[in-house]
């Protein structure tokens, strides 16, 4: 009896293990989304090259200008942000670049550099407004009593220091509006901060500069886990030049400073608690 093997079958056997766009190397050349690695050395900025990479084509200069202006948005916030103070611990321990880089990256979450978050809400909230083909401001103020209601916060909203306008994400959205990306998903987010900025007690609140990083990203066409990526891009300048401080000054070891920690004082009789907890006495 002769067995069979359906076209299907043949085809995931023969399939490759990996499929790559991204790039491709041959003995004598590596290309870059097709592109020969060898013209555009000394000739593309890394920003248009770092386009080109996420989205598969060349950019158009002002696009190109754009994700250069995104890229240094961030860049440093000294030792107010907890990557980069991990950073420098780990330097002190390890005295390594990229171990230190490593764990200034881990640093980048939720709460702090990482734009994704805002981005999913902006498509999420435009989608919605799409869907349901209602007026927009009056869905962005359901959104913000819904929001409020469970007790959620708008992602990308917030400064510790500035009030009423980040002046980052101001120059962020000028840049953005004169390169002709600004568009209506941005335009809705801004609708709903709006809203929720005109409650009592939450004049002063701003859209910050992660925050309009990911409305500007987003009406460039990247998904929110690229903005991630870029975002992590921008800080890693700031991230290294404290490195290399650390790596320089040479101090091994860094702990939390004296008089900076409250300890818990309390001494237990570990013979007394041990016993009770049913282990035998010795």
């Amino acid at each position: 009896m002769t067995n069979t093997v359906s076209p299907e079958t043949l085809d995931k056997e023969n399939a490759a293990y990996w499929s790559t766009a991204v790039s491709r190397v041959t003995d004598s050349k590596v290309f870059i989304r097709g592109y020969d690695l060898e013209e555009m050395i000394g000739k593309i900025p890394f920003s248009a090259a770092t386009f080109l990479l996420l989205k598969g084509r060349l950019p158009r200069p002002a696009e190109a200008g754009l994700v250069d202006t995104v890229l240094s948005a961030i860049l440093d916030y000294s030792l107010q942000k907890s990557g980069t103070v991990a950073a420098r611990y780990v330097a002190s321990a390890n005295p390594s670049m990229s171990a230190a880089l490593a764990a200034g990256i881990l640093g980048v979450g939720k709460v702090t550099v990482d734009p994704s978050e805002a981005a999913r809400f902006c498509l999420d909230a435009y989608a919605r407004l799409k869907a349901g083909n209602q007026d927009p401001d009056q869905l962005a103020t359901e959104i913000v009593a819904e929001l409020r209601a469970a007790k959620q916060r708008i992602p990308g909203l917030g400064h510790p220091v500035f009030r009423y306008v980040d002046p980052r994400a101001a120059r962020l959205k000028e840049q953005a509006v004169q390169a002709g990306v600004w568009g209506e998903r941005a335009e809705f987010f801004e609708k709903i901060v709006k809203v929720f900025t005109s409650l009592p007690g939450k004049e002063s609140i701003v859209l910050n500069d992660v925050g309009m990083m990911a409305l500007v990203l987003v009406e460039m066409g990247f998904t929110p886990e690229e903005t991630t990526g870029l975002a992590i891009l921008s800080t890693l300048p700031g991230v290294i030049a404290h490195v290399s401080e650390e790596l320089q000054e040479g101090r091994p070891i860094r702990t939390v400073a004296e008089g900076t920690a409250v300890y818990d004082e309390t001494v237990k009789d570990f013979h007394k608690d041990w016993s009770e907890a049913g282990w035998a006495a010795e």
